[in-house]
């Protein structure tokens, strides 16, 4: 083998969907001697620059055939690719058949992304799987040892600096080039199997992969020993992957996570409902609606005001100049919102580290996908919770009814706590959260939390007394006792959405009529881990 050896580059073979970049690459390689053999699209545009291009088959002595299915799938292309020249055997085989070297493949992929993205047909989508573009790619990396093999535009120029400073490639850059190949070949056909599975509804695959793009590597993780890096999927639902950063430092990976929490949130909320969330590790620490996302954001931060400082703002609306000078009057890491006004870009501006996510629309909350979380020695895989509770039937299970308000309210308390960790009590007051218990062991801790915080609130709002008082609650999951229930009703709530389930359901309906309040169930638990 000839690891550590300079291989000159004497042949290249160019096949490339994506053109980017070829013209520029085509004429340094010619003006390098290099002789390039190439494809259909690829061979016209190098020849539209002057340069010589053997049009491949008439290196392979078979034409094009079956719509282009098969073009490059012949011995003379991956013999040349796959040779090991210090072989003599391979060697002999190479006289023997007139297969020539190939010492630099340069090759991008049939879009299939880009195909399922715009909802293509079934049968358009297959046509656009690509066969020959992997398997040379697949060829040349393995064989890296004697071949270059190219499959992003952006090494164009470093390979062609290598080239003309030592005719060659060096060895350790055909490595990483080989990694990297190797990656796309991979993440193309996570693509394709997860594109199978969604269609035919066979989530069950024996296999799976799942693939992303580098966007960034980060400075760290969650901690600053962590390494870390942020992949995009492809995936086109609005979110943290498809914002324009219109302004800020780069986006950490705490940052992240934050901010995607905090637009999933708000995406619950259609456009004509104003809403506002504050987010701090991932959790809200104030959700409100409003009549103006000015009011949202004022009703919301009077939840926490404490733990509000350094946190991510989420809106689901335009951010207009109002809502954005109330905004910086705190430090504030993140703004995300589907749109901002000039004047509020020129507001966002004067705070040069705040960051400003505009994201062009909401999150479908709806919309089906996977999530995907490690775990020693394996991954665990579900469907994302993409149900609310205005997907369900409403029980009222007690002999008192909620009025319309507090059903109001009790929604808006469902739809926080389904983004709360569990176990999650949320209390909620027109339209606004004022006790939040996230990530408790227990669910009368939760209750007792978010009871504690309100009652800061208050006093930092200049107010006796709790927030919860006259307040409804909601439960991520159903009260294995009344005792979280009964702690709720003790803070001032008057009325309890909860999933049920429990096999003392019973015992907790009955305290509650005891109480003489209101519980719904909803059917649907929202646990958050």
């Amino acid at each position: 083998m000839s690891e550590g050896k300079q291989v000159p580059v004497k042949r290249a073979l160019l096949s490339v969907f994506d053109k980017t970049g070829m013209e520029e690459f085509a004429r340094g390689l010619a003006e390098l001697g290099v002789e390039m053999v190439s494809t259909g699209g690829t061979a016209k545009l190098i020849a539209g620059t002057g340069a010589a291009v053997r049009d491949i088959s008439d290196l392979t002595g078979f034409p094009e055939m079956m719509d282009g299915r098969v073009k490059t799938l012949h011995p003379k292309v991956h013999g040349g690719l796959l040779a090991v020249r210090d072989n003599a055997e391979h060697q002999a085989a190479m006289d023997s058949h007139e297969i020539g070297p190939i010492d630099l493949v340069v090759v991008n992929l049939y879009p299939f992304e880009q195909t399922i993205a715009r909802g293509a047909s079934y049968d358009e989508t297959i046509e656009n799987i690509d066969i020959g573009g992997p398997a040379m790619i697949r060829s040349a990396a393995k064989n890296h040892a004697y071949v270059t093999v190219i499959v992003d535009p952006a090494d164009y120029p470093s390979v062609l600096d290598d080239i003309r400073r030592t005719g060659g490639v060096d060895y350790a850059t055909r490595q990483r080039l080989a990694a990297k190949a190797y990656a796309r070949t991979a993440a193309y056909d996570a693509v394709i199997s997860g594109w199978f599975a969604n269609t035919l509804d066979y989530p069950e695959l024996p296999y799976r992969s799942f693939s992303g793009q580098l966007r960034e590597v980060m400075r760290y993780g969650e901690n600053p020993h962590q390494w870390a890096a942020f992949y995009a999927t492809g995936e086109q639902r609005p979110g943290v992957a498809t914002a324009r950063q219109v302004q800020g430092k780069s986006l950490s990976y705490n940052n992240l996570n934050d901010t995607d929490a905090a637009f999933e949130l708000v995406s619950e909320f259609d456009s004509e409902t104003p809403a506002v969330a504050i987010i701090k590790h991932a959790n809200p620490c104030g959700f409100a609606v409003g009549k103006t996302l000015l009011e949202a954001y004022q009703l919301a931060l009077r939840t926490d005001p404490v733990s509000a400082f350094g946190g991510i703002v989420a809106l689901n609306g335009l951010l207009d100049a109002d809502t954005a000078t109330e905004i910086v009057k705190i430090f504030t890491e993140v703004i995300v919102a589907p749109e901002a006004t000039d004047e509020a870009i020129r507001i966002v501006a004067a705070k040069k580290n705040l960051r400003l996510l505009l994201t062009g629309g909401l999150a479908d909350r709806s919309a089906e996908s996977l999530t995907v979380k490690s775990v020693a020695g394996g991954l665990l895989v579900q469907g994302r919770d993409n149900r609310n509770v205005d997907d369900v039937e409403l029980k009222v299970v007690t002999k008192k009814a909620p009025t319309d308000a507090e059903l109001a309210d009790l929604k808006i308390a469902m739809k926080v706590a389904k983004h709360v960790k569990s176990n999650a009590i949320i209390y909620v007051r027109d339209g606004a959260t004022v006790g939040i218990g996230a990530g408790q062991m227990s669910r009368l801790d939760s209750s007792r939390v978010a009871h504690r915080k309100s009652i800061d609130a208050a006093a930092a709002a200049g107010l006796d007394g709790a927030l919860t008082k006259g307040s409804v609650v909601a439960s991520d999951a159903f009260f294995p006792f009344p005792d979280g229930m009964l702690a709720a009703v003790e803070a001032g709530a008057t009325a309890v959405i909860q999933p049920g389930g429990s096999v003392k359901d019973q015992d907790v309906i009955d305290a509650a009529d005891e109480a003489g309040i209101a519980m719904v169930m909803t059917g649907m638990r929202h646990f958050r881990h």
